[in-house]
């Protein structure tokens, strides 16, 4: 028999659309309703920043699906389609026509916007930000034309962004108050790794200056730090973090903290509905908190893991975080929850650029980072999960097996 039950997911994400897929291998035959402020039919956002950006990746690559997979499985994408409320008590959305649009379980993953510069000059022409594909388009049609590029901001996304303009030939400043790249993320340790990478690439690393302001007359021209110098650049790429879009949920009356507060069933405060991706700040029972992560793999797996629960069946979300990054001819994978206080140990040097780093706290390893090494993603997760004392030399030798260390992890 036919369900007569509505899931209704707010936000064409990935979060959004691994929900969808999910419910129906999961043989959910009731209604799915995806709704997407976009005009486009649901994407990933890696590629923005790598591959199509650069032009090494086309439409395909971007796209989670085609539009007919949607029709096959019966799932209703309505883009260019915004919600403005989220009424728990009536269990319904409400369309910027007024569309009243009933559910029994709702999803809200609407992500994370970029954070904007607030100096002066910020709203000339010329100064871009990337979240989507909209955004992307804009920016690759304005290097086509720019002659010198300053990137604000050395995380992920403005070192990809930056290593990706420097394959399509442009000359680029990064500047970030930081002293490294990624320092927020990685620490110093790593991130001295990434400076020396973008800067034998050609990159003018800018490190430990703050954006002051941007000039120009109408476009911007010139950007100048906060220790005094000025930069040529007719194009302005802007990378200084996102902050979750919890608008709709706060409104509704849910628990909102640094993201819609979700337990580690992905359920929030109010009846009936959970949260999934970059907006969801989820009780992580490995860590024993509460975390919000903005990268793909959570997003994913949040999805995935958000359908079972919605149907009934409890599935706590207990995935490790992890994501990855591209730069240049550094591809790593990052398995874990670091802080800046924790210690690094390196197996294998650094400055090779092939290595795998490992945070430590209390003798724990809470985190690991392959770069340029492969298929040893499994077992930096086993011993981030097992929470093994792993003494630091044996750690960093690399003639014993990973494996090895999980069996013997104090080493004796």
């Amino acid at each position: 028999m036919t369900s007569s039950k509505t899931i209704v997911i707010v936000g064409a994400s990935l979060a959004g659309v691994k929900a969808a897929e999910t419910l129906r291998t999961q043989e959910f035959d009731g209604r799915v309703i995806l709704i997407g402020e976009e005009p486009d039919h649901p994407y990933q956002r890696p590629p923005l920043s790598k591959g199509y950006l650069s032009g090494q990746a086309d439409l395909d690559d971007v796209y989670l699906h085609s539009s007919s997979w949607y029709d096959d499985q019966g799932v209703e994408v309505r883009t260019s389609t915004t919600v403005t409320a989220i009424n728990s008590g009536a269990h319904q959305v409400v369309l910027t026509d007024g569309e009243r649009v009933d559910y029994h379980q709702l999803l809200p993953s609407t992500g994370a916007r970029p954070r904007h510069l607030d100096v002066p000059g910020a709203g000339l022409d010329g100064v871009h930000y990337l979240r989507t594909l909209a955004d992307c388009d804009r920016l690759k049609a304005a290097a086509t034309e720019a002659t010198s590029v300053a990137v604000v901001g050395a995380g992920w996304i403005g070192a990809e962004v930056t290593a990706s303009l420097r394959h399509l030939g442009l000359p680029v400043t990064l500047l970030d108050p930081a002293s490294v790249p990624l320092e927020r993320v990685l620490g110093p340790e790593v991130g001295a790794v990434y400076h020396g990478l973008h800067a034998d690439h050609g990159v003018t690393m800018l490190m430990g200056s703050g954006l002051a302001s941007l000039h120009g007359s109408g476009h911007v021209q010139e950007v100048r730090t906060t220790d005094g110098r000025s930069i040529a650049a007719d194009l302005v790429v802007v990378g200084i973090g996102a902050t979750p879009r919890t608008e709709l949920a706060s409104a509704a009356g849910l628990n909102v903290d640094n993201g819609i507060v979700v337990d580690e069933y992905l359920r929030t405060s109010a009846p009936d509905v959970f949260a999934a991706g970059d907006v969801a700040n989820a009780w992580h029972p490995l860590y024993d908190k509460h975390l919000r992560v903005e990268h793909w793999a959570n997003a994913q797996n949040q999805g995935i893991a958000a359908a079972p629960n919605m149907l009934g069946n409890p599935t706590p979300y207990q995935w490790i975080p992890y994501f990855f990054s591209d730069q240049y001819d550094l591809g790593m994978e990052y398995s874990g929850h670091a802080q800046s206080t924790d210690q690094v140990v390196f197996r294998g040097d650094p400055d090779s650029r092939e290595f795998i780093a490992f945070w430590l706290r209390d003798g724990v390893v809470v985190a690991g980072m392959n770069a340029n090494v492969w298929d040893v993603t499994t077992p930096i997760q086993q011993l981030i999960r097992e929470r093994a004392h792993i003494d630091p030399a044996r750690l960093a030798d690399p003639d014993i097996p990973l494996d090895e260390l999980l069996n013997d992890p104090v080493g004796s």
